[in-house]
């Protein structure tokens, strides 16, 4: 790493010295430059909207793009953007004080989706389709306005391993969340560049950094969530059986449609066998009535 202080990017400064945090942040930088290389992520040219939640997974990928940024490695525009939903004892002024210090190019959106979500959404039922839904049509908005190609997003491996079993066991398909997507209307990309990161690893940076975190007190307040108990199940597999969550995250991307069920994958009814010589000496009691 080039840590001349007078250089580096202010979402640096202070990065501790320690071997440990040296090797934590060349993986994560690793780990996501091989991402965006591997899905095809870059345009050279294009303006980035990195979304910015204030969750210790949206500063890691601000600071890791940034950081690419500063490398030569990602030849993008970086715009990061906070969406305030309006959540009661949100602290407002923590993302936009930050970003200023940082220097670091963005904009504030208020748009007051919290209410919107109360009000739609029954009694114990949880938020967190509807105001994922919300959020994303603004930020298509605000993407299209401030001449961006692809909103980024911060998603790392364990939230895409989360989805497929979530999918799985709920929604009886093979899916999860794609490194890269293609919006509805074909004019915006979606990406997540931290796909192949740990969450855990996002945890040890944000907090080694000092960046200060703001906790989801909308969806992630709610007892019971079906991705909390995806989680769980998660983390008793990983603490019994040690790297496994990398083993299932690198299965998801070694598929086979050929050894699956699903026929519009394969075309299974297409699948011809080799013609054999019993075959010729024997020809079916059609043949010998033709």
């Amino acid at each position: 790493m080039l840590d001349d202080t007078d250089e580096i990017h202010p979402l640096f400064h202070g990065a501790p010295s320690t071997t440990e945090f040296r090797k934590l942040r060349k993986r994560i930088v690793r780990q996501t430059r091989e991402a965006i290389e591997q899905y095809g992520m870059v345009e050279r040219g294009a303006r980035w909207l990195v979304c910015l939640s204030g969750g210790k997974d949206s500063y890691t990928l601000l600071a890791i793009l940034h950081e690419l940024k500063w490398r030569g490695l990602l030849p993008v525009e970086l715009l990061a953007c906070n969406l305030d939903q309006g959540q009661p004892g949100f602290p407002a002024t923590v993302l936009p004080e930050f970003l200023e210090r940082m220097g670091v190019p963005h904009r504030i959106e208020y748009q007051d989706t919290y209410s919107i979500v109360t009000d739609k959404v029954p009694q114990g039922r949880t938020y967190c389709a509807l105001c994922s839904r919300l959020r994303r049509g603004h930020l298509y908005r605000i993407a299209r306005e401030e001449g961006c190609s692809a909103v980024v997003l911060g998603h790392h491996r364990d939230d895409i391993l989360e989805t497929f079993f979530l999918n799985l066991f709920h929604g009886s398909r093979l899916a999860t969340m794609p490194p890269k997507l293609l919006n509805e209307e074909g004019d915006l990309f979606v990406l997540r560049p931290l796909a192949h990161v740990a969450e855990a690893d996002c945890e040890r940076f944000a907090r080694a950094m000092g960046y200060p975190i703001i906790p989801c007190n909308l969806c992630g307040s709610q007892d019971g969530l079906q991705r909390m108990a995806v989680k769980a199940m998660l983390d008793q597999w990983e603490k019994a059986h040690p790297g496994r969550r990398q083993k299932m995250f690198r299965a998801l991307m070694n598929a086979r449609p050929s050894h699956l069920l699903d026929p519009a994958l394969f075309d299974f009814a297409g699948l011809q066998r080799k013609e054999t010589a019993g075959d010729r000496e024997n020809p079916s009691q059609l043949d010998d009535e033709d």
